[in-house]
């Protein structure tokens, strides 16, 4: 008995790992991305159409009237809510709390987001209508890249995996401003003034060291219903309301770690999930050859795999040789190499800027999913690329995985 238990255990071994790991949220979302394309092309099409997309009431009733709206705008809130509980806490006091912790992620997310659009502008030929989605390669899925380290496990070294997740949240506040600022509808004066007056509210409550965690909720709800209505995109509450919940409570406990503590594994394996399933579908035998090699797709996959790794590896290296800012310690230039791949995942954050740039039924509605085949096409590669670029020159079996 025990000479059968032995190999299936070691059978067994690395597939349970993937799940109790820091690879665990990656690969939940390659499972939900691949289970969408699946069902997107399969006789059920119709019904995940009907589901996420069907009406339930008349535009004029509310303003999410879908279940797609109602992921997009409603349950992505809390991602956003979240990732601003992440910034908060690593601006005060963890990897961006000081000015020299700060230098390289920020300098190399900024290079990193500047250089995809910039080859996403290049392929499309700059104007048009298809410029509206020059910020679609621009971000990098933090759980998707973190799970694709985690699948080399201790062969990475530690500051690289501490580089990668400070740089992918920096590059999280870079996509929520660039939301706010370009993907913005018309403006309802009204609803602002409202929204500003229950943000004043929140920071109110921070200021008198409100300690319960359900008035920040129920006010953060209000915010963001008045801001949904407003104009600026809902999403964006999230961000604002995580960024009033205090850091401390008078008996020393942290109220923002609480909350995040709560939240993130909801975020990470619900929320994400859900809106990438909702999301990640594509049906494929609506397109011929002309569609998936139109400039878009190309354009996409483009700026994912070849800018943003040449963005993030370049002004790295650039910084160092200038004495600017240090490489991550214990990292050669090949395992740089290949993080700098690795940010070219683009799943979560893609495919929702995908969703806002191209608005509209229609040719636009072709445009939102030649952009999900450029997304997840560019993802694709970036995530086999990078993993075998590491895996065949990490060499730091020696060293302990970064719990996330």
């Amino acid at each position: 008995m025990a000479d059968i238990k032995a190999p299936l255990k070691r059978l067994v071994a690395p597939v349970r790992s993937l799940f109790v790991s820091d690879a665990s949220a990656g690969v939940l979302l390659i499972l939900v991305a691949a289970a969408a394309m699946l069902v997107a092309n399969s006789p059920f099409a119709g019904e995940y159409k009907t589901l996420f997309n069907g009406y339930w009431f008349e535009k004029d009733v509310f303003k999410l009237n879908t279940l797609h709206l109602w992921i997009n705008d409603g349950l992505m809130a809390i991602f956003f809510f979240v990732v601003g509980l992440e910034v908060k806490r690593e601006l005060i006091c963890g990897q961006l709390a000081t000015a020299e912790q700060r230098r390289l992620p920020v300098l190399a997310a900024v290079a990193g987001m500047a250089a995809p659009a910039a080859v996403y502008l290049y392929f499309v030929g700059g104007g048009g209508t298809l410029s509206q989605g020059w910020a679609i390669p621009a971000a990098t899925d933090i759980a998707f890249a973190m799970g694709v380290l985690g699948l080399l496990g201790s062969r990475v070294p530690a500051s690289l995996r501490l580089f990668l997740l400070t740089v992918a949240i920096v590059d999280d506040i870079g996509a929520v401003v660039i939301i706010a600022l370009f993907y913005t509808a018309n403006i309802k004066l009204v609803w602002l003034i409202a929204s500003l007056i229950v943000l004043g509210g929140l920071i109110a409550m921070n200021r008198a060291n409100v300690s319960r965690i359900w008035p920040y909720v129920v006010v953060a709800l209000v915010l963001w219903f008045c801001v949904l209505n407003s104009g600026v995109h809902a999403t964006i509450a999230g961000v604002v309301a995580a960024f009033t919940v205090p850091m401390h409570r008078k008996d020393g406990n942290s109220l923002l770690e609480t909350m995040e503590h709560s939240l993130a594994p909801w975020s990470a394996y619900l929320i994400v999930p859900v809106f990438g399933f909702a999301n990640a579908g594509v049906s494929l035998t609506d397109m011929g050859v002309d569609e998936l090699l139109a400039p878009l797709p190309l354009a996409v996959a483009a700026g994912l795999v070849l800018g943003k790794q040449f963005g993030i590896f370049s002004c790295i290296w650039i910084a160092d040789r200038i004495g600017y800012a240090n490489r991550p310690p214990n990292a050669n230039w090949p395992e740089i190499w290949g993080v700098s791949v690795l940010c070219g995942i683009g799943f979560t954050m893609s495919l929702f800027i995908g969703e806002l740039a191209f608005v509209g039924p229609g040719s636009m509605a072709l445009l939102r999913e030649e952009a999900k085949i450029g997304i997840l096409g560019g993802s694709l590669i970036s995530a086999i690329l990078g993993y075998t670029i590491l895996r065949l020159t990490t060499k730091h079996p020696e060293e302990e995985p970064l719990q996330a």
